[in-house]
């Protein structure tokens, strides 16, 4: 990408980052039955798209003048994401949420990087259960179960 491509689009993440953070300030603090409230997820991740913005900014600093190759855009992968992330939100609460994040990030993780088929299923089942059994097992929070038939 180019350096002024990279530092807009970092300027409007942290933007939107920032905005996450000050609006999840306006979300009540506790939820009924948990010891997280609805207020600390989207803080967090308001930070790290911050802290990410930050870091990309950094690095457009260092880019070299030099660098005018272009690169051609990938339109087939970014409408595969989207279409998956549609799907993701539209089927989160009814298929719940491990088994719909374990098979949306199979399908961009193979989106990204074909092949590799076993290192996408590894890593996407170790971060849909991992991030599960954080959030709704350790600080019990609550996010959307296994389906009925899988109960």
């Amino acid at each position: 990408m180019s350096k002024t491509f990279d530092r807009v689009t970092a300027i409007a993440f942290l933007a939107v980052g920032a905005l996450f953070m000050v609006e999840s300030l306006r979300i009540s603090k506790s939820a009924y039955g948990s010891a997280v409230g609805p207020n600390v997820f989207p803080f967090l991740l308001g930070l790290i798209l911050v802290l990410l913005s930050i870091k990309l900014l950094i690095e457009t600093m260092r880019y070299a003048d030099s660098y005018k190759e272009r690169q051609p855009l990938q339109y087939k992968n970014f409408f595969i994401i989207l279409l998956a992330a549609v799907i993701y939100a539209a089927l989160l609460e009814t298929v719940g949420y491990v088994m719909m994040t374990f098979l949306f990030l199979v399908v961009g993780f193979q989106t990204m990087e074909k092949g590799a088929l076993w290192k996408s299923v590894v890593l996407a089942a170790c971060f849909s259960l991992g991030v599960y059994g954080v959030y709704v097992k350790l600080l019990q929070g609550t996010l959307p179960s296994w389906p009925v038939w899988f109960q």
